[in-house]
């Protein structure tokens, strides 16, 4: 649930610890291995393997200065600032964020082709589903500082991904719109509860089974508790 864009820059450049590669792509291609896991079953429930790729995962702070500079001479500033983030900025030093690509003879890394038919088309509609989210969609650059991406997907895990596509949020609008259920209040769902916790401020949280803690790198946490079914 960790939010990074440009007002909310990453404090560190760690790498995460529970790198993995990812299944299909090009060699060094590495997301945080939940992440990794729930694409996998999502290209299966699409009959996508083979069909789309991977192309960018895991990045560096350096990395991602590289990119920011090699597109800046190439492209240009406009360009530049529309699709990259910048050192620092950028949902891929998470580990959680992943651009995927049509299979095709060339696929061009800053911009893979994800066309809204045939097997890609299917994963955007069931992304949702297995914890994914099209992070940067069309309409909602004000609020993400990013030009529409098609083919960036942010792994947030579920129900999120679920309640924020049935709401048409972006990450930004869902951590502003989960500061309404404090604990004491939380969000109630079919077999969960969620709730945001401000730092510093004293939590009683809801009772249930199962329950994940996530930093929001916005000055809180989010609280997800999944029921125990009868």
């Amino acid at each position: 649930m960790y939010l990074v864009n440009r007002a909310h820059p990453l404090a560190e450049d760690l790498a995460p610890a529970d790198l993995v590669p990812a299944d299909g792509g090009r060699p060094g291609i590495l997301l945080r291995r939940e992440a990794r896991d729930m694409l996998g079953q999502l290209l299966d429930a699409v009959d996508g393997r083979g069909a789309i790729v991977p192309v960018s995962g895991w990045r560096s702070r350096a990395e991602q200065q590289a990119i920011w500079d090699g597109a800046l001479a190439e492209h240009g500033r406009a360009f530049t600032q529309t699709y990259v983030a910048r050192p620092g900025c950028s949902e891929h030093q998470t580990g959680l964020a992943i651009d995927l690509g049509e299979n095709r003879p060339e696929v061009d890394f800053l911009c893979p082709a994800f066309p809204d038919s045939g097997p890609c088309g299917a994963l955007r509609r069931r992304a949702a589903d297995f914890g994914f989210v099209l992070r940067y969609p069309a309409g909602k650059e004000a609020v993400t500082g990013i030009g529409h991406e098609p083919w960036h997907f942010r792994y947030v895990g579920l129900p999120h991904a679920r309640i924020m596509e049935d709401r048409g949020l972006v990450l930004e609008e869902y951590l502003a719109w989960l500061r309404s259920f404090p604990a004491k209040a939380p969000l109630e769902g079919s077999g969960y509860a969620l709730c945001y916790l401000p730092a510093g401020g004293e939590a009683v949280p809801p009772p249930g089974g199962r329950r994940k803690l996530e930093d929001t790198n916005d000055g809180g946490a989010v609280l997800t508790v999944w029921r125990d079914r009868p």
